[in-house]
């Protein structure tokens, strides 16, 4: 609660200052009630008549004591609301602020969907709680006056009356403590769950493209099925702890009555004095279940806070771009560097390179040689295992092969929320090729939908682009980048490169052999390391391992393109 509180305790109080109104002016109707009893309704009826002053003074009192309940409960549902929601803000922007600040490498290992839950769900589970409390905190205060004007009244009467407070206590208690575990493995689940269907809408293509649409259901149903057991296990306790508070001051409600009418024959209590002490623990009743549904809440929050507390407790993982050097010059040198996926065998087993500033190098070799690990380890995206890595001071920007962009417009993919001049987005574009834009209704103002839906590979991919080259970096690393375009194309985002970023130091990891021919001088990885390292055409000459990958991809090239030509020629043909 302190962890909840700690930056809204000043609303809080105020709730709880609120409840306590409440709970004293409840207490005092009370008194009234046995005034009005036993100076205005008794004597009317055994003297035929009272005083008028009385009626409007006993009545003017209940009145003000009404609306000064009133404005209790006003008081107190207002700011319990207000700490509710602004603390679920804060622990919400609290596990933002956390997972921004946690690196690549640590999200990851972790599930979008999972993370999802506990920004959102989670967090207002914590803080469920709240709301309830200060109305709780009230029927303590409640509870005690009370206690002491029921003793008061009648000593037997008050015993056997405050008796049943310390059995619904206890009742609420063990309540606590057996639903607390469903609770935890309802929340637990509904995180998996929600990953879950993240996963599955994320990959929504691949599932419809293998018809594994019923496999999906089935795994989902699954997991429901047991979100929906632990909510049940839950629901049920909750349902037996609700019916003993319904049934337990009814009952001694009833016993009370009877009780009294025997103290009232005896002459040991007025009538009014039985009404008062009847009508207020009727008030007792109500406060007393929130007291229930308050400790009720508690498992739930916990189980909220919990999970986000696994989540804030866990220490920042270091960024491995601060394990890169800054070098004086625009030159790239990798010295020793190792790298190795999970402790499998090394992808990376010592490179050894100096890419020149200034030039474009392109990282060639076969599948599983460690091309794009080379190129997340300069650009500091995760740590290297031994080994250095000397960069230019300046910007690094890493294009991927699969660009992301946000459901948003162009502007904003390329801008990314900075304050960028139009003729510097307008260069970048030129530099791209993606003129495309203008043909499109809105330009730049476009929406494009979830991660780019309305475009095409290629165009996307041309935004991506863009949005590294509007930031005018030291160092441009481009993933395949420029997969999706045809040679043409290709060709001129190249030489638009050459041209417009004479300074920047371009790495591009490529696999068609137009592509590698457009660079300056080619890294050939192989067996872990750097094979060789020179221009593209001696490196075809004097390395046979790397005419032979060469030859290889433009056998895979030649046959891809015939298999397009034929499907257009029976496209044709039919």
């Amino acid at each position: 609660m302190r962890a909840l509180l700690r930056h809204h305790h000043r609303t809080f109080f105020v709730a709880v200052g609120g409840a306590a109104v409440f709970a004293a002016c409840t207490v005092y109707s009370a008194v009234v009630v046995r005034m009005i009893t036993d100076e205005v309704i008794d004597p009317r009826f055994r003297k035929g008549s009272v005083a008028s002053g009385k009626v409007v003074v006993v009545l003017g009192t209940l009145i003000l004591l009404g609306c000064v309940r009133a404005a209790g409960v006003v008081v107190r549902r207002t700011f319990a609301g207000r700490t509710q929601w602004r603390a679920a803000e804060s622990i919400s922007a609290e596990v933002i602020d956390r997972l921004s600040e946690q690196a690549v490498p640590w999200h990851r290992s972790q599930s979008t969907g999972d993370l999802i839950t506990r920004a959102g769900v989670d967090a207002e589970a914590a803080t469920a709680v709240l709301s309830p409390l200060p109305f709780a905190s009230g029927v303590v205060v409640l509870v005690g006056l009370s206690s002491v004007l029921l003793v008061t009244t009648d000593l037997w009467l008050g015993l056997a009356a405050v008796a049943v407070f310390p059995v619904l206590i206890v009742v609420s208690v063990r309540y606590q403590l057996r639903v607390e575990a469903y609770y935890d493995t309802a929340q637990d689940e509904l995180g998996r769950l929600s990953a879950a269907v993240h996963e599955s809408f994320d990959g929504v293509a691949v599932v419809k493209s293998f018809g594994a649409e019923r496999r999906e259901t089935e795994r989902l149903a699954l997991i429901a099925s047991r979100l929906r057991e632990a909510r049940l296990g839950a629901v049920r306790l909750r349902s037996t702890f609700e019916a003993l508070l319904d049934a337990l001051p009814t009952v001694v409600n009833i016993l009370l009555l009877v009780g009294g009418a025997y103290r009232v024959r005896a002459g040991a209590m007025t009538v009014g004095e039985l009404t008062s002490f009847i009508y207020l623990f009727t008030l007792l009743v109500f406060p007393l279940r929130l007291i229930g549904y308050t400790l009720s809440e508690v498992p739930h929050s916990l189980a909220g806070w919990n999970r986000i507390r696994a989540l804030l407790d866990q220490p920042v993982a270091p960024d491995p771009a601060g394990t890169l050097l800054r070098g004086v010059g625009r030159d790239i040198r990798v010295a020793q560097l190792h790298f190795a996926h999970d402790g499998e065998r090394e992808v990376l087993a010592g490179v050894d390179a100096v890419i020149e500033g200034g030039r474009t190098t392109a990282i060639v070799g076969a599948t599983g040689s460690g091309k794009t690990t080379l190129l997340h380890l300069i650009a500091g995206l995760i740590p290297a295992g031994r080994g250095t890595i000397t960069v230019p001071t300046g910007g690094i920007r890493l294009v991927f092969q699969e660009p992301f962009l946000l459901a948003t417009t162009i502007r904003e993919n390329v801008t990314m929320g900075e304050n960028i001049a139009e003729d510097a987005i307008d260069a970048a574009l030129a530099v791209a090729e993606a003129g495309f834009i203008l043909d499109l209704p809105d330009g730049l103002d476009t929406e494009v939908g979830e991660r780019g839906v309305s475009l095409s590979g290629g165009q996307r991919q041309r935004l991506a682009l863009a949005r590294a080259l509007v930031r005018r970096p030291a160092v441009l690393l481009l993933d395949d980048t420029t997969s999706a375009l045809d040679p043409s194309t290709e060709a001129k985002v190249l030489a638009n490169l050459r041209a417009a970023l004479a300074d920047t130091t371009v790495v591009v990891v490529a696999s068609r052999p137009s592509t590698i021919s457009l660079a300056d001088d080619v890294l050939f990885l192989d067996g872990g390391v750097v094979a060789a390292h020179g221009r593209h055409d001696d490196l075809l000459q004097s390395v046979p391992g790397y005419r032979r990958l060469i030859e290889a991809f433009e056998h895979d090239r030649a046959a891809l393109d015939a298999d397009v030509g034929a499907d257009e020629t029976s496209g044709g043909a039919s």
